[in-house]
């Protein structure tokens, strides 16, 4: 009877023991990972959650503008309307131009913090994220920031980090730009 009481004590720690390093390979909003700050991650009601394998997005450590335009100068639609920022974010550099440090998609996708070469103009929903655990990752300033968002060929999308307004407003105004990428 001992050795069985005994046999099961030790699974039982074994067990215990392997769901510790599984949590150990996990990240938090806040955590410096992939050339950034741990932004966001994905919950069951966000699309591409995987109860095995963690997603979402990682910040860039600061900004990479901290007052833009939008666009390259061209009144254009680009048809970045989608809630993805990367598929916005290549829309907008293949309609104005290649990518460039002039324009606030261009800026985000030419930045290489960390290595990766996979940053992005967040769309209107992923910014709002960046608000929502701003002091998380921090570093923000308390202006309006750009999104990948289009609104029509004279707008896009903007969030203002001292209070978390959002609208549009026209391209040609200078915004801060905060690149993105995900994981």
């Amino acid at each position: 009877m001992k050795k069985i009481i005994y046999i099961t004590f030790i699974f039982v720690l074994t067990s215990c023991s392997k769901k510790t390093d599984l949590t150990k390979n996990r990240v938090e909003i806040g955590d410096k990972f992939g050339g950034g700050i741990v932004a966001y991650i994905l919950t069951r009601s966000d699309v591409g959650y995987d109860v095995n394998v963690q997603h979402g997005l990682i910040a860039a450590t600061a900004d990479q503008s901290k007052g833009i335009y939008w666009f390259n100068l061209e009144y254009i639609n680009t048809g970045a309307k989608s809630g993805n920022g990367f598929i916005n974010s290549n829309l907008i550099v293949t309609k104005q131009g290649p990518t460039a440090t002039n324009y606030a998609a261009g800026i985000a996708r030419a930045y290489t913090g960390g290595g990766f070469t996979d940053w992005y103009l967040p769309s209107i929903n992923e910014l709002s994220k960046l608000y929502f655990y701003k002091n998380d990752i921090g570093g923000f300033g308390t202006g309006a920031y750009w999104s990948s968002s289009e609104y029509d060929d004279f707008y896009a999308w903007y969030i203002t980090f001292y209070d978390g307004s959002q609208g549009s407003f026209y391209k040609y105004y200078s915004m801060n730009v905060r690149a993105v990428r995900a994981f």
